[in-house]
């Protein structure tokens, strides 16, 4: 199998340190060898390709940015490179790494007891250990807020009741990080598995993300020993802060899927004959789509560029995380359509991976925040106006009678 090349128009690759390129690069060819020559199975057969985690525990996918426990403490744009190459090859594998690293080991390391952290950092980078991370809820997604899962304190011991679900990896994790209501508001929890009361089963039927595991947690007077509370948490803020870390690191691997149709597209365009033996590259309406996700892949890499670097600095800011998740997710999604149209009837075959990242970038396009809410969070930010909830206002009479009102008019 050939290298992937990579995209740079813009010659991006000259603002990047030795150090970033070459963890780019070894993780390319981790994908090239590893990851694409079993995907399209894995994916087939809803399976994840759980032989791969000893190999990225080798590489130190897991845990990058941290500079404890023999981990190498990447900077930021090194771990977005990391992302943008895993889902290059999958989405669901970028899930796996993601969820590990940033919704896993982050809490622990940033919230946990030295104890927490000292039992679980190693056990999670070597991959001897596999988290998840229980925050979402059958009937609250995007308002995380309203979550019903609720632990109370009894004795040396926490009591958790509720269910989480779309939770990555959740019937293969040895711990899951499980955010719940108590009397002192929200707080993050570590449940091992195996605990009386704590259950979880796969979520079937998926047409995206097959090569991940997706599951439903439940508790049900699911009684863990009290010092399994993450201590440094504080309120549903700490959760949220878990998100920007996995939102960044999408905002990355969004480009890594958008790359993987561009290119797809670009090669067969070169190579399919049509009209008297030309290529379809050849035909203006072919050359605008492929210019369309060639420009649109540039701006979001300057893009991710600039995150990586302010968050380097601590001084990225959650909206400016929001953009990059919202915009390189959404050019992912429309560079799949504009490939799959370029491939024509071999766009919906999985000989080509068009499909799959097709089918992939839905879930993707949903999860860690929606189009539209990451839409309503930068639309505050630039007006300082909160559209979530918005306040009521008082009526004002209306000026004619109801049945006055005609269509085309607002009251």
């Amino acid at each position: 199998m050939s290298r992937f090349p990579g995209v740079d128009f813009l010659d991006l690759d000259t603002q990047l340190t030795d150090e970033e390129r070459l963890v780019r690069d070894t993780v390319r060819a981790f994908v090239d060898d590893r990851v694409l020559p079993i995907i399209e199975d894995c994916h087939r057969e809803a399976r994840c390709p759980i032989e791969l985690v000893p190999e990225m525990a080798e590489l130190n996918l897991f845990g990058a940015t941290i500079d404890e426990y023999g981990l190498p403490g990447l900077g930021n744009v090194a771990y977005g490179l990391i992302m943008q190459e895993l889902e290059r090859g999958d989405s669901g594998l970028r899930s796996f790494v993601s969820v590990q690293s940033a919704l896993v080991m982050y809490p622990i390391y940033a919230f946990g007891s030295k104890e927490q952290k000292d039992r679980w950092i190693p056990a999670l980078a070597s991959g001897e250990a596999i988290g998840c991370f229980g925050l979402t809820e059958p009937d609250f997604g995007s308002n995380p807020g309203g979550m019903r899962t609720k632990a109370r304190r009894d004795g040396n011991e926490w009591v958790l009741n509720g269910s989480k679900q779309w939770i990555t990896n959740g019937t293969i994790a040895d711990v899951a990080v499980v955010w719940a209501h108590t009397d002192d508001g929200v707080r993050g929890f570590l449940v091992e598995k195996g605990t009386p009361g704590f259950t979880s089963s796969d979520q079937h039927g998926k047409f995206s993300l097959r090569a991940s595991i997706t599951s439903e947690l439940g508790f049900q007077d699911c009684r863990i020993p009290a010092e399994n509370l993450l201590p440094k948490t504080e309120g549903l803020k700490n959760a949220l802060m878990c998100l920007n870390q996995a939102r960044y690191g999408i905002a990355w691997g969004g480009l890594g899927s958008a790359m993987a149709t561009y290119q797809c597209a670009l090669d067969y365009s070169k190579e399919r004959l049509q009209f008297g033996g030309q290529p379809i590259a050849c035909h203006q309406l072919v050359q605008e789509k492929l210019v369309w996700m060639v420009s649109e892949i540039s701006k979001g890499q300057a893009l991710v560029l600039q995150l990586g670097r302010l968050k380097d600095a601590g001084k990225v800011k959650h909206h400016q995380i929001s953009l990059g998740k919202r915009n390189n997710v959404w050019v992912a999604r429309e560079s799949a359509k504009l490939a799959r149209d370029i491939l024509g009837a071999n766009g919906i075959v999985d000989d080509f991976p068009v499909i799959r990242h097709m089918l992939n970038i839905e879930s993707v396009f949903t999860y860690e925040g929606t189009h539209d809410i990451h839409g309503l969070v930068i639309g505050e930010k630039i007006t300082g106006i909160p559209a979530f909830n918005p306040p009521e206002r008082p009526q004002r009479k209306a000026s004619k009678p109801a049945a006055a009102v005609t269509a085309g008019e607002s009251s």
